[in-house]
């Protein structure tokens, strides 16, 4: 199809609003829609219910692509306008099951839909899959990240700087892996292990739909690949404690409520990303990791929580990559399969390694 031109993005919360303000800085045409109107924003707005297939149909025409910053259980009317009208659609979901929707209608799909482009999944396969493509025969994946407080607080020790609905989704629903060459599904929360990163000592234990599609691109090529989340010492057990000893799990909207109001947002945040890769090197066994350590950044005069850019540039970058051709222009697209190094090369994607900034301090 043709290029890009017109984006529409969905959902202008933390994130959104950001993804629009990337692509944007991108070149792209950006219109905004949200269930309320939104205030301050460098692109035109409005309000949408994606429940009403009419209005989402009408905010989508003469758009080429339309990104969603939805909670995971809003992705799929929008993903489906989106296949109706052949223009290209891109999420940001961890949830298992929609992810799986989308890549059945991808077979004959007119446009390129590509969920799962945030940071987990989304950045760690990336990362991973690029540190894999250095081996001849690959033994083990595992991957962690970590979205938390700068300065935590509390025996939790954590922060609701994304949707709750997505935490409590991924702390309960149960995870694929590869284990011993076999697939297999696995509970969250468990598998607990402590990870040094940077002399600072954090858990890690498994959560869903970390691994996106990797299970399936990889099945019968390796022995482990793992997905886990990385938080501050004690959050797991804490967190085993509420959902499943207080049945909380029963409820996961209240659970979500109660979470935030004892952990709300905070401003000062930090995202670990830690991708570890064991294989075959000229008969030699190796291994290669990377990390990542990323803060708060100011993008165009405004300053943004670690979680909310790394979350939006990946996305947008992905966007950028499918209008200039260094993706297909049609399909399920694959997190693992898009190339790292034309990844960082975009404009969005190069805020990870500060490319851009570098640049333009050069010019």
């Amino acid at each position: 199809m043709a290029n890009i031109e017109k984006v529409c993005v969905v959902g202008l919360g933390k994130v959104g609003s950001l993804v629009g303000t990337l692509l944007q800085r991108a070149g792209f045409e950006v219109i905004g829609r949200d269930a309320r109107p939104v205030e301050g924003l460098t692109f035109s707005s409005d309000v949408l219910d994606v429940s009403d297939t009419a209005a989402l149909n009408d905010a989508l025409d003469g758009c080429q692509g339309v990104v969603s910053c939805l909670p995971y259980q809003f992705n799929l009317p929008v993903a489906k306008a989106a296949f109706d009208k052949g223009i290209h659609y891109f999420d940001l979901t961890e949830d298992v099951p929609t992810t799986n929707a989308i890549q059945e209608m991808a077979a004959d799909a007119k446009s390129v839909l590509a969920p799962q482009c945030g940071l987990a999944p989304g950045y760690i396969g990336i990362v991973g899959a690029h540190l894999a493509s250095k081996f001849e025969k690959v033994r083990s994946i595992e991957l962690r990240v970590g979205a938390l407080p700068e300065n935590p607080r509390g025996s939790m020790g954590y922060s609701f700087t994304w949707s709750s609905a997505g935490v409590i989704n991924e702390y309960l629903n149960e995870c694929e892996v590869i284990s011993m060459g076999e697939r297999s599904m696995v509970p969250s929360l468990e598998g607990l292990e402590t990870i040094h990163l940077n002399g600072l000592r954090l858990e890690a234990f498994t959560t869903s739909g970390g691994l996106g599609t990797m299970c399936e691109t990889w099945a019968g090529k390796l022995e482990t690949l793992n997905y886990k989340t990385m938080r501050y010492p004690g959050h797991c057990d804490r967190m085993r404690f509420f959902l499943h000893e207080l049945g909380m799990h029963r409820d996961r909207e209240e659970a979500g409520r109660i979470l935030v109001e004892a952990c709300p947002p905070v401003q000062e945040d930090v995202v670990y990303v830690h991708a570890a890769v064991e294989g075959w090197q000229s008969g030699d066994l190796q291994r290669e990791e990377f990390v990542g350590e990323y803060s708060p950044k100011e993008i165009d005069g405004v300053e943004w929580r670690a979680i909310s850019w790394t979350t939006a540039c990946s996305v947008a970058a992905v966007v950028e990559m499918v209008n200039n051709g260094s993706l297909p222009d049609r399909g399920f697209i694959k997190q693992e399969e898009i190339p790292f190094e034309t990844y960082i090369l975009t404009k969005s994607g190069g805020l990870y390694f500060d490319i851009v900034f570098e640049e333009e301090e050069n010019e």
